[in-house]
């Protein structure tokens, strides 16, 4: 089947529901995209992934070119086509015509199937622009759409049959033309190859039905013959009838990146002058402000006069009143614009409803100035301005969002470029979940280099851009892999952040010096458990962090995240300057700062974990096959002096190897096993740790 050009509407004021979803896309010769070959799209969100300069900015550039805006940029040869081959423009080589940009592929919904001919309700949609901005579009699936060569045998041999029944003329009259020869006539510059769409199924359509009376009832053969060839007329007319009424149900591509600002501050009157004279050669500069004005429903112009409109006479009654309308409306529309900016704003920035950090965003008319003000907590009012970046990014992009997607154009497809890169990382994961929200109705595919932007069950929906040659150009991978390792980087991230959060997933939690202290914890919590005598509270997580010094920054992220924590240290030199940040005592407090000392009943002064297990650690070294460690006379003779010292003279001495030995030791004994003073210490340890997080 070949591609139809049509003519979009400016404005589709048609009322639609949740219609055609894209699937499937492509971009080529567009900028640094030569072709990205096909890519699947989700039906709701799709996130486009890849490192700086691998095209991602245009590819969505791109992609709203399959409809676009009325207002937006189109597409020019001398600005889009990839510069290296642009020679080819100018000799006329390559006519723009000739050169499809995007495309893409449509699933149709029961809607979409309800409002065309049956034989279609199983087609894909497909709809593409070309360079020199015409669009095209045309089904996959349904009838196939006949060539003149299917159709040319039976309308020659109809021909023949009704030429013979044509009634010769009486005398002196003329001779009428033959039906061939109309025929003939009709189809003359027509091809083999030439499809029977609905203008020339017209022709053929007419033709049939001027002959109809010629044709002989009693011949079956040229009867069924007159049918089939109407039938194939009629396919032309149901795929046109098909493609108009798809179209108009097609959702518009509503671009927004971080260009698109609304200003704190709008002089109406110059902003009326630059709209209205193209002062600015930058369009994207009143973009924003353009935006802000659809969504209050008024232009600039009028706002202006309205500013400028002197209060009549008391005496004209209805002058007054229809002054006072018009201040009644604009006071209403910016009021209602104002409340629903608040509602969704603060969905994303204060989802806990705890921090009334923006209790109201405003949109304040002064004369000749529109301003967008945040009232606080307190009820003052502060210019849009002078609140973040990101606070700013946000309302900018829920105004061209109303504006442009959700009000004038149902069921937009959102083109967001590195939305929320003002948002702090927390605020980024809320917005995240906004853009599912709006996902519901409008399709979104965003780019993003943050992993807050990227959820843990989202990796399906990722699709990965990279350029690694530029004589290749920019591609899009469906699946999760890349010849360059930075375009995974945010999926990387992604994981390793849900990954750290995993380890924070108990509401009870003891931070510990490291991998060692954890194994030696754990092993002794289950040989208390499995005694039945004070066993380790099984709620309670035990959190590795690699050195003293690091205990501060994990006790630290978990006390922030609300949840119990208690940290244990040795009573070393490293342990006790760790005890002593003033971050740490801060955060926890003295009793929830357990040290190894508080258990320990023994003679070393500064004593560590495995001092709590000291005669059973000698004894374990001496017997395990894989160490054979014996240092029980130097224990014996030194026991003032800590057993991590007196292990550390034997020359592949290994804290690690040491540690995992008890754990195999005690995969095979019982606590009971233990020395009477080390059973009296470990339950002390584990009484200490249960108290902390009760």
């Amino acid at each position: 089947m070949g591609a139809e050009s049509v003519e979009f509407p400016k404005a589709l004021n048609v009322e639609r529901g949740n219609h055609v979803r894209l699937i499937k896309a492509q971009v080529q010769k567009y900028r640094s995209i030569r072709d990205t070959g096909e890519f699947e799209i989700d039906l709701k969100k799709t996130i486009l992934v890849g490192p700086n300069e691998a095209g991602k900015t245009a590819l969505l550039q791109a992609l709203q070119q399959i409809n676009p805006p009325a207002d937006a940029r189109k597409l020019d040869a001398l600005r889009d086509y990839p510069r290296s081959d642009y020679n080819d423009i100018t000799t006329g080589k390559v006519k723009p015509a000739d050169v499809k940009i995007a495309t893409g592929w449509f699933k149709l919904d029961l809607d979409d199937q309800a409002a065309i001919p049956e034989e279609y309700r199983d087609s894909i949609y497909i709809v593409g622009r070309k360079l020199d901005n015409a669009a095209f579009h045309e089904l996959e699936g349904g009838p196939a759409l006949p060539c003149y060569k299917d159709v040319r045998n039976d309308l020659l041999r109809l021909a023949a049959h009704v030429d013979n029944r044509v009634a010769m003329p009486a005398a002196g009259q003329p001779v009428p033309d033959k039906p061939s020869a109309t025929l003939a006539t009709a189809t003359k510059d027509w091809t083999n190859w030439q499809s029977i769409d609905d203008v020339c199924a017209k022709v053929l359509g007419g033709w049939l039905d001027s002959v109809l009376a010629l044709v002989d009832e009693k011949d079956a053969t040229e009867s069924a013959r007159h049918e089939m060839l109407k039938a194939a007329t009629q396919i032309g007319a149901k795929r046109a009838l098909t493609l108009d009424t798809l179209y108009k149900r097609l959702p518009v591509f509503v671009l927004f990146n971080n260009y698109f600002r609304v200003r704190p501050l709008i002089h109406l009157a110059h902003l009326a002058q630059r709209l209205e004279t193209h002062v600015l050669d930058d369009a994207q500069y009143d973009y924003g402000n353009q935006c802000l004005l659809k969504l209050l429903g008024f232009t600039a112009r009028e706002l202006s006069d309205l500013g400028n409109a002197a209060e009549p006479a008391a005496g004209n009654a209805a002058a007054l009143q229809s002054y006072r309308d018009s201040l009644d409306k604009r006071s209403y529309q910016l009021n209602a614009a104002s409340v629903r900016l608040t509602q969704h704003i603060v969905a994303v920035w204060m989802p806990d409803q705890k921090r009334d950090e923006a209790a109201r965003v405003k949109i304040v008319a002064d004369k000749q100035y529109l301003k967008a003000v945040v009232e606080d907590e307190l009820g003052v009012e502060i210019e849009l301005d002078q609140r973040s970046e990101g606070f700013q990014w946000l309302v900018s992009f829920f105004v061209v969002f109303f504006a442009e997607a959700s009000d004038k154009h149902k069921n937009a497809i959102l083109l967001l470029d590195e939305p929320g890169l003002s948002l702090h990382g927390l605020k980024q994961r809320e917005f995240r979940k906004t853009v599912s929200r709006l996902a519901e109705n409008n399709q979104a595919l965003y780019t993003t280099h943050s992993p807050f932007l990227v959820g843990p069950n989202e990796l399906d929906l990722v699709r990965v851009v990279e350029m690694t040659d530029r004589k290749i150009g920019t591609k899009v991978l469906t699946s999760i892999t890349a010849n360059d390792p930075a375009g995974l980087l945010p999926l990387q991230e992604a994981l390793g952040y849900d990954l750290a959060q995993s380890l924070f997933a108990q509401h009870r939690n003891l931070v510990l010096e490291g991998l060692t202290d954890y194994w030696y914890v754990e092993a002794l919590g289950e040989l208390l458990r499995e005694a039945g005598d004070t066993p380790l509270n099984e709620k309670i997580a035990l959190v590795p962090a690699a050195s003293a010094g690091k205990v501060v920054y994990y006790a630290t992220i978990l006390y922030a995240q609300k949840l119990q924590v208690a940290a244990l240290l040795d009573s070393d030199v490293a342990g006790d300057q760790a005890a002593k940040q003033e971050t740490l005592v801060h955060t926890l407090g003295n009793k929830r700062i357990l040290r190894t000392k508080d258990a320990y009943s023994g003679p070393v002064t500064r004593p560590e974990i495995e001092d709590l297990l000291r005669t059973t650690l000698v004894a374990v070294a001496k017997a395990d096959p894989a160490l054979k460690w014996d240092v029980s006379k130097k224990a014996a003779a030194q026991p003032e002096r800590p057993i991590v010292d007196v292990f550390a003279e034997i020359k592949d001495f290994s804290k690690y190897k040491l540690a995992k030995a008890f754990l195999r030791w005690s995969r095979d004994h019982q606590a009971s096993d233990l020395s009477k003073e080390e059973q009296v210490d470990v339950r002390k340890l584990v009484k200490l740790i249960n108290k902390a997080l009760e």
